[in-house]
């Protein structure tokens, strides 16, 4: 009969087991093993500093106020947006699409479509400089958030010649996300009408970009889109 010492030490041998889920010990000696632990792959992951866009605009360093119209709110530009230097600019509004408070919100966003309005040729120079502002905001998971960028994508792809292509090299960086949450929908019933009508269904808005990506991406863009997201089927081949 074995001690006591040596009867402790067995109890909690099996104590130990049981924190080990389907480890070989667990089920030869059929020790009860807790369920295995969420990946959290959908879950929201919050920013850890400023974005350079809030201290930027909180200086006052951007050309731009807020304004009122019949319409709603829009940004008054202190100076004609084709004359903006864009690699200084555009990648600071980019930032800013991790933001989900006002006014730093409507700013970086509209700024954005605003300034893929009025750029033509200034654009595709700074592409790289803008693949880790979209990348950053896509890994924050936030449903705002990429929801928003999503949108910018399907902006930025028809904002000037060439910048669908030259998205292409950079899939690796910005399709893992849209793979991660191409079938799911946040809403049921009745809420996926209406997330449907304020394009906010984020399974929708992913598969409206990976096909403005392989509309404007060229000859490479379908095989680099389908080795990222193996369940995407091309648009172009009906």
């Amino acid at each position: 009969m074995p001690t006591s010492s040596a009867a402790m030490q067995m109890r909690d041998t099996q104590k130990s087991l049981k924190a080990v889920p389907f480890s070989a010990k667990s089920i030869m000696n059929n020790v009860e093993t807790g369920s295995p632990p969420r990946a959290g792959a959908f879950k929201e992951r919050p920013l850890m500093k400023p974005t350079a866009f809030r201290k930027f605009y909180e200086r006052g360093d951007f050309p731009i106020a807020l304004e009122h119209d019949t319409k709603g709110n829009k940004i008054a530009w202190k100076i004609e947006i084709e004359k903006l230097d864009f690699h200084h600019y555009l990648p600071l509004f980019f930032d800013g699409l991790c933001e989900t408070t006002h006014p730093y919100e409507f700013f970086a966003r509209q700024g954005v479509h605003d300034m893929l309005e009025h750029g033509g040729s200034k654009i595709l120079p700074v592409i790289p400089q803008l693949i880790i502002p979209i990348k950053n905001a896509l890994n924050t998971r936030n449903h705002q958030v990429v929801c928003t960028t999503l949108k910018v994508l399907q902006h930025l792809v028809v904002s000037g010649e060439m910048v669908g292509e030259a998205l292409v090299p950079y899939y690796r960086q910005i399709l893992p996300i849209l793979n991660i949450f191409k079938n799911k929908n946040l809403n049921s019933g009745d809420g996926i009408d209406y997330s449907q009508q304020k394009r906010e269904n984020v399974g929708d808005l992913i598969q409206e970009t990976l096909e403005a990506f392989e509309r404007h991406g060229g000859d490479d863009a379908f095989i680099n889109i389908k080795y990222m997201v193996p369940t995407y089927e091309s648009c172009l081949l009906n």
